[in-house]
């Protein structure tokens, strides 16, 4: 399963109950930050998650809304966070004006405070765990190179305990090494396979994060059966015409994308101040009812139902 704290879900400028666009995935022991709008770094605060393992940054693309808060970001681990490493990924001309932001405004000639990598990416698998991996996918937005991010769990085999048992399989290492796919012998002679004691094969979570978004057909493959998808919903289908001119989606765009793809629940943010939440959920729902208009500091377990 993955969990996901939404830190900001406003468009393009903050207003009083919204931060600018970052979210914070977490599985397992890893943590990964996407986008750090301005003001991040208190949100991160504020929702109590602090700055440990706060190794990997992934970045949609490179306007200024999505990744100011980098600087603000180093400058506090200049003062009084350390982290072992800092690794930044995302589009390389997203990259590039990070790299200005941070050596030329932030570090000026200084050593950061850790090792500090930026990592350019492609679509593609990117990072892997152990029963976990994250790729990129292509965005189009607005002519910026932009990429959205796939959370996926590995498919596994559930251990049978009842088949074990007929067996006489003993609990303990035995178990172990069949889940972990190795044969085993009993001490009557007999060889178990994983096989005997291994059920059918199922797919493990789906999370699907698109940032900034100007159309969706492109994204029905990646998008397809996830369990959560993170997307925008910048503006209303009354200013449609609005949400094509600068490379943004309405909350029905977003839902006709999810109730195209057999999503299981939806997730809407990147919202305009002009528009009342309760009008945006109702739009979305009345496409696909399983839709949540995101706020600050929401947090959700996104997990496959057996």
């Amino acid at each position: 399963m993955f969990e996901i704290t939404f830190l900001g879900t406003s468009a393009s400028a903050p207003s009083v109950k919204r931060g600018l666009s970052a979210q914070l995935v977490k599985h397992n022991e890893y943590r990964f930050l996407i986008d750090c709008g301005e003001g991040t770094q208190r949100q991160i605060l504020q929702a109590g998650l602090g700055f440990k393992r706060l190794n990997h940054i992934l970045i949609t693309h490179g306007h200024l809304d999505h990744i100011l808060g980098l600087a603000g970001l180093l400058s506090t681990f200049m003062r009084w966070e350390t982290i072992d490493h800092l690794e930044i990924y995302g589009p390389r001309s997203a990259l590039e004006r990070i790299d200005d932001l941070l050596t030329r405004v932030v570090l000026r000639g200084a050593r950061p405070p850790m090792p500090l990598t930026l990592i350019p990416i492609t679509p593609g698998v990117f990072f892997e765990g152990d029963d976990f991996r994250v790729s990129a996918f292509p965005v189009h937005h607005r002519g910026s190179e932009s990429l959205g991010y796939l959370f996926e769990e590995r498919s596994r085999r559930p251990f049978l305990p009842e088949k074990a048992d007929a067996l006489g399989v003993p609990a303990g290492p035995l178990r172990r090494d069949l889940v972990e796919g190795r044969a085993v012998h009993l001490p009557d002679g007999r060889t178990i396979t994983p096989d005997m004691v291994l059920g059918e094969e199922r797919p493990g979570t789906r999370l699907v994060h698109v940032g900034d978004c100007g159309e969706t057909e492109s994204l029905l493959g990646v998008v397809s059966g996830a369990d959560g998808l993170v997307i925008e919903a910048t503006y209303l289908e009354e200013e449609r015409e609005m949400a094509h001119q600068f490379s943004h989606l309405t909350a029905r765009m977003a839902a006709e994308l999810a109730q195209r793809a057999g999503v299981k629940a939806l997730y809407l943010t990147h919202l305009s101040r002009r528009y009342r939440e309760k009008d945006v959920l109702a739009e979305a729902q009345s496409v696909f009812p399983n839709t949540i208009v995101v706020r600050d500091f929401d947090t959700f377990i996104i997990k496959r139902n057996e």
